[in-house]
């Protein structure tokens, strides 16, 4: 393999004292020894010739082609990640990175790293996280998957827009820069691909100044095919999206179920109804009550999973939120439950008079069935209420506990 030291700055050019570095670009590899020369090269180059004071950090994810050893003779400083995933490895380069703005871009040399002053300038307006956007700027023939270009990228990043209001429109780009402190207060988990996801998630989430600038894509410079693999690695995209947004994957699709449930109970509920030549009696009417039950245990799932991430720091308090937990209290659900309890030994009540009054014989299915299922419906959903209000009070104890130990630290203060 030919040596791609051509274009190599001294490195006394790109960096500095520690307190002093402005910038440090980091990127990922693994196994990228035909094409990392080129990348580090460019980066050397923009820095030299633009005055920037950096760093270049290379987060190797163990690999065995000679990688870094090109890095390290070329003057680029090597964090050894032993844990894998694209995720793991930008969190290990980040962590280890002195700059004060971070610039990542992949190793493959479809990132053209002579485009960092487009990044720069706008962190040096005080912008917290600068997304390059492929879709605004060019993609070259080859430089994007066709599959990736009209249905991955579009669809991903449309959801990304819609679940979390974010403003990005290419959620998935591997070039961009930050603010280091900014995107370390995020507290970013994630290991693999989805890595890219949730910074610009937990970016819009914490209110950080974001904004795109446009750049090119161009065609990977490896002989062998790239890591990425399309649905695997869409897949994971889609699963964090929906994971991180307890609303779109529980709280509505349990509404518009209950809603169903309901409208459909409250039309079955006077006797049958016939559609042409269909008829939908006490069986529709069953599976309607258990559209109204599995939508409640959606929406249920949806506040549990919303508490569950506000009281672990996975996602921001709000006023707003804090005046909706404020109203909904352990007391207010034990109402709720039990009334609607009641109303349903009410139903059952009524049902054991009608049996009483047929002496405890053979009753009237389709008059009987149409107290009972209703009646069983709001004792299960009782039940739920009471149950969902006591864990989340347990939910809410470690907040209470915080807020405690808040108000004592800053009395004895």
């Amino acid at each position: 393999m030919e040596e791609q030291e051509s274009l190599r700055y001294p490195s006394s050019a790109v960096s500095g004292p520690c307190d002093e570095l402005e910038l440090s670009v980091v990127i990922p590899c693994l196994n990228e020894a035909e094409t990392l020369g080129k990348c580090i090269e460019k980066a050397q180059k923009v820095m030299c010739e633009n005055d920037i004071r950096g760093e270049i950090i290379i987060a190797d994810n163990g690999s065995v082609d000679g990688s870094q050893e090109i890095a390290e003779r070329m003057g680029a400083s090597v964090v050894h990640v032993p844990e894998k995933g694209y995720g793991s490895a930008l969190q290990g380069g980040i962590a280890a990175a002195k700059g004060k703005y971070v610039i990542m871009g992949d190793a493959d040399d479809s990132y053209d790293f002579l485009e960092i002053p487009r990044f720069m300038e706008k962190l040096c307006q005080g912008y917290e996280l600068v997304m390059g956007n492929r879709f605004r700027g060019e993609i070259k023939p080859g430089a994007m998957p066709f599959l990736h270009r009209y249905l991955g990228n579009p669809v991903l990043s449309s959801l990304g827009r819609l679940f979390f209001h974010s403003t990005c429109s290419d959620f998935h780009c591997g070039m961009r820069g930050f603010n280091r402190n900014a995107i370390l207060g995020l507290d970013l988990h994630t290991t693999g691909m989805e890595f890219a996801s949730e910074m610009v998630v937990s970016a819009t989430l914490h209110g950080l100044r974001t904004t795109e600038v446009p750049i090119t894509l161009w065609p990977d410079g490896r002989s062998r095919p790239p890591h990425l693999r399309s649905w695997r690695d869409g897949w994971r995209h889609l699963r964090f999206l929906l994971m991180y947004s307890p609303r779109w994957l529980f709280l509505y699709p349990g509404i518009v179920l209950m809603l169903l449930g309901v409208v459909l109970i409250a039309w079955l509920l006077p006797g049958p109804r016939h559609i042409g030549n269909v008829v939908l009696d006490l069986h529709t009417l069953l599976y309607a009550a258990a559209m109204v039950w599995i939508g409640f245990q959606a929406v249920l799932f949806g506040v549990l999973s919303k508490v569950f991430a506000l009281t672990n720091g996975l996602a921001p308090w709000t006023p707003q939120l804090q005046r909706m937990f404020q109203r909904v209290s352990l007391e207010a659900g034990l109402i709720v439950g039990t009334i609607l309890g009641l109303l349903g030994l009410g139903g059952a009540v009524v049902t054991l008079a009608i049996w009483g009054r047929a002496s405890f014989g053979p009753l009237e299915v389709d008059r009987t069935m149409r107290i009972a299922i209703p009646a069983v419906l709001s004792v299960a959903l009782g039940c739920q209420t009471i149950l969902s209000s006591f864990f989340l009070s347990i939910l809410g104890l470690k907040r209470k506990d915080e807020a405690i130990l808040i108000q004592k630290r800053m009395h004895h203060g």
